[in-house]
């Protein structure tokens, strides 16, 4: 969608994000209740407009070049609660509700349960641990 179709109001709300060279800015979701950062991602002008027009996350995949409605194959969407837009305005926080508890793809509630240890400098898998 050019920048042509959309109002006054939205193109303010677009100017104010800085776009890297691909036409895009990272977006952290983070869940509203337990603070949890659950993952990042990308978003693109009509992806942001769109999670507006949704009230759920919609992102772009960049391996697949489109559109990606948070949970449209898993039915883990992503409820928006509150987006905040960062003091440089390069990078979106999303505060969401996660529907299910799961946001990662391998089944996961967060995508970040690989934590280095320091002492190995190797990868400790968090969501083994926990069952």
């Amino acid at each position: 969608m050019s920048d042509t179709n959309k109002n006054p109001q939205e193109l303010a709300l677009l100017e104010a994000v800085t776009w890297n060279e691909q036409g895009l800015v990272p977006v952290i979701a983070q869940e509203v209740d337990s603070g949890d950062v659950l993952m990042m991602a990308w978003m693109n002008r009509d992806a942001l407009l769109e999670t507006l027009r949704l009230g759920e996350a919609v992102y772009w995949t960049r391996s697949r070049q489109k559109l990606w409605h948070k949970g449209e194959e898993s039915g883990h969407t992503q409820k928006i609660k509150e987006i905040r837009l960062d003091c440089d305005g390069d990078t979106i926080l999303l505060l969401v509700e996660q529907k299910d508890r799961i946001a990662c793809h391998t089944g996961e509630h967060s995508c970040f349960f690989l934590r280095l240890d320091p002492t190995t400098t190797s990868w400790i898998d968090e969501s083994v641990a926990k069952k």
